[in-house]
């Protein structure tokens, strides 16, 4: 086991090395660069300034050159810095990986909480009313766009009601407003994701119950809702897995819409700013740190299906 998860740590490092040249490349290819921006806010700036102030940054060299001394920085610790807010990246990023985390955690823990057991229920009696009600749920949470959500759920708690605050983050000290802020996006983000994994676990729980090994333990006199917790469940959940993997990557990268509708400052929003922008630096180190978490995530994933498989072995 020791050894495999070496081996995933080193594949993984492989990823992220051929990763961070692919999005260090489309970055370099985006149009414009900061010196333009420069000389956008001071017209007094020459052309003769502008090559002079590319030469003392080294946009002048060939982007594969401007990739390895960025490289060899980034091995030292050295991040470089947000051109937008003029400080370290990792100072701009840390904050707002933890607002993500905030997010993304109780969210996930929420859309969990309710697609485990209403697929579990779905797939008890399949074709039934609750099956067919359950399915309407899980399709419309798929089908509904992200961002006519957010706008319904602040209409109608936030303006008509007046229960909960329509956007913001609160105040840092105080966590109870910090957490009455959080309920509409993290409701927001839970009812886009639970749709999905709610058909997974469905799908597989039918799937599961179809073994021989399931017919056994009904010929033995297993009640039935022993049957689906105690042994269809477990075989269920490795395809589960994947799908709560990636979407535990996707959802730490930053719910963008999500993050931008409610004016949460997370991963996805300052990552979109930065592009916008032109901010290198914080765009690149944050599209690693999004790549970084899927990779940990599969990782994770795997161990997982050792845990649910005996059978499956990484010796």
């Amino acid at each position: 086991m020791i050894s495999y998860i070496g081996q995933r740590i080193v594949e993984s490092a492989v990823v992220l090395l051929v990763m961070s040249f692919v999005i260090y490349g489309l970055i370099g290819l985006m149009p414009g660069d900061p010196i333009d921006l420069m000389i956008q806010a001071d017209p007094n700036l020459t052309s003769a300034d502008a090559d002079r102030l590319r030469a003392l940054h080294g946009l002048d060299r060939p982007i594969h050159e401007r990739y390895l001394a960025w490289l060899g920085k980034a091995l030292d610790g050295d991040l470089g810095y947000s051109r937008q807010f003029a400080a370290p990246v990792l100072d701009v990023l840390l904050p707002r990986l933890a607002n993500t985390a905030i997010l993304m955690g109780l969210s996930f823990l929420l859309a969990l909480a309710i697609a485990l057991p209403a697929g579990l229920i779905a797939a008890n009696r399949p074709r039934g009313v609750l099956d067919h009600s359950i399915n309407l749920f899980a399709f419309a949470g798929i089908s509904i766009p992200p961002f006519w959500l957010a706008i319904l759920m602040i209409m109608l708690f936030a303006v008509v009601l007046r229960w909960l605050p329509a956007g913001g983050m609160g105040t840092l000290d105080d966590p109870l407003d910090r957490l009455r802020h959080a309920i509409l996006p993290v409701a927001a983000l839970a009812l886009v994701t639970v749709g999905g994994i709610i058909r997974f676990v469905r799908a597989a729980t039918i799937e599961a119950l179809r073994q021989d090994y399931i017919r056994t333990a009904r010929a033995k006199g297993v009640s039935r809702p022993r049957v689906i917790t105690g042994h269809a469940l477990r075989n269920a959940m490795i395809p589960v897995t994947t799908i709560l993997a990636l979407n535990f990557g996707a959802l730490f990268s930053g719910a963008l819409i999500t993050e931008t509708m409610f004016g949460w400052l997370g991963m996805g929003k300052t990552i979109f700013d930065a592009i916008q922008t032109n901010d290198y630096n914080l765009a690149l180190i944050g599209l690693l740190f999004a790549t970084l978490t899927t990779l940990l995530a599969n990782i994770l994933a795997d161990l997982v299906y050792a845990w649910l498989d005996p059978r499956i072995s990484y010796l």
